[in-house]
């Protein structure tokens, strides 16, 4: 029986932890400490392991658990945002093929460069940090998360390579590092010229197209309808995002493989490919607004609003409307609480950017955004808190 092992321990015991379960052809599950111990029984229904790995360093069986395959090495859940989490099994072959590729993209030297581990390991984007640095060979430094006055010192003592969310950049001086992979939510206007953006989700492995361009060995492409039919599958359009490659998961935690039969996984994102094979993301879905018959991004109408000078912070929302459908609505933190934008200077910005339906027809100010356990809006949990208010 090959086990599935779930990793209850402090992050310095991962490196340990992953290259004994390997090394048995196990496979792992990090638990997610900062979870509710409610949605923490979640996670682990959804994975399902078989046994658990305590901090005195003891391998505890569980009940009910299900054993994995003998290729199986990492099991990561979602982050459930839009349901019951679900967990993504992830193959030994899949994990190398991202790390050998990140690294030759990023040009690291394993005899040079030096990781920062500073992201959660319950995250994909955490943990690949790890695992490029482990199959690569790469030395590493692992902290428990983020703290700007850590990660400084430590870029100061040899750490030179860091993977990062938008918000945390924000908060410390980006030139201390000569390469920072940038992941989580929609980069910020402007981004340091040492700084990788990254497109992925936990289903590939982590970030598999960087700046646009995927890693080698990945494949993206865009569906540009709902049919399966093979002729809706273009290198090139705007559409839902596909990808393919090896870094791809095998399935889900409950069998079910989501690619097709030609290894394409449908991500649930909206994009543009251009015609030299750049892909540009635009929005999921899901979160499409669709307004007097008009179907607008609102991540596209966020990169617009976030520079006014007034707006510190923004996320837009569709809500259901009896006129149009659904309505634009922006919510905003602003840069000078005394002194908030107006909905007229928003809405113009956006029409001259855009277009006239993308600009927004109500206007929230708000002191904060709730947020998900690795910085992101939480756009489900801030429409339920508002629709009833705006």
């Amino acid at each position: 029986m090959h086990r599935l092992i779930a990793l209850d321990i402090p992050v310095d015991m991962y490196p340990e932890a992953l290259l004994m379960a390997w090394d048995n052809e196990d496979a792992v599950a990090p638990i997610d400490h900062r979870l509710p111990k409610n949605v923490q029984q979640l996670h682990l229904d959804a994975i399902m392991p078989t046994h658990i790995l305590r901090p005195d360093g003891e391998i505890y069986k569980m009940d009910d658990g299900s054993p994995v395959e003998p290729a199986d090495a990492l099991v990561m859940t979602t982050s459930g945002t839009t349901g019951r989490p679900k967990g993504v099994v992830l193959t030994i072959e899949a994990l190398k093929a991202s790390a050998i590729a990140a690294t030759k993209r990023l040009q690291i030297d394993p005899t040079t460069d030096r990781w920062l581990a500073c992201l959660p390991f319950a995250h994909i984007g955490g943990l690949s940090v790890l695992t490029k640095a482990i199959f690569t060979d790469t030395p590493f430094t692992i902290i428990n998360g983020f703290n700007v006055k850590v990660v400084e010192r430590e870029a100061t003592n040899g750490c030179n390579v860091v993977s990062l969310v938008a918000t945390a950049m924000q908060r410390m001086d980006p030139s201390l590092f000569k390469i920072i992979v940038l992941g989580g939510s929609a980069p910020p206007n402007v981004v340091p010229n040492n700084a990788v953006v990254t497109y992925g989700m936990t289903e590939s492995g982590s970030g598999c197209v960087y700046d646009g361009v995927p890693l080698d060995g990945v494949e993206a492409a865009i569906r540009t309808d709902n049919s399966a039919d093979a002729e809706s599958i273009v290198t090139h359009g705007t559409g839902e995002i596909l990808l393919r490659g090896k870094v791809l998961l095998r399935c889900y935690r409950d069998g079910e493989d989501p690619k097709d039969s030609n290894g394409w996984f449908a991500t649930g994102d909206m994009g543009t490919v251009d015609t030299e094979g750049r892909l540009q993301v635009t929005g999921r879905i899901s979160e499409v607004i669709n307004t007097g018959g008009e179907k607008v991004s609102p991540e596209e109408i966020e990169k617009i609003l976030h520079n006014h000078s007034l707006v510190h912070e923004v996320a837009v929302i569709g809500v259901p409307d009896s006129e149009w459908g659904e309505k634009v609505v922006a919510c905003v933190v602003p840069e000078y609480p005394d002194n908030p934008p107006s909905l007229q200077q928003l809405a113009e910005l956006v029409k001259t950017a855009l277009a006239p339906w993308a600009a927004p027809k109500e206007l929230r100010i708000i002191d904060s955004f709730p947020k998900t356990s690795i910085s992101k809006i939480d756009r489900k949990a801030l429409k339920t808190i508002y629709t009833d208010k705006i």
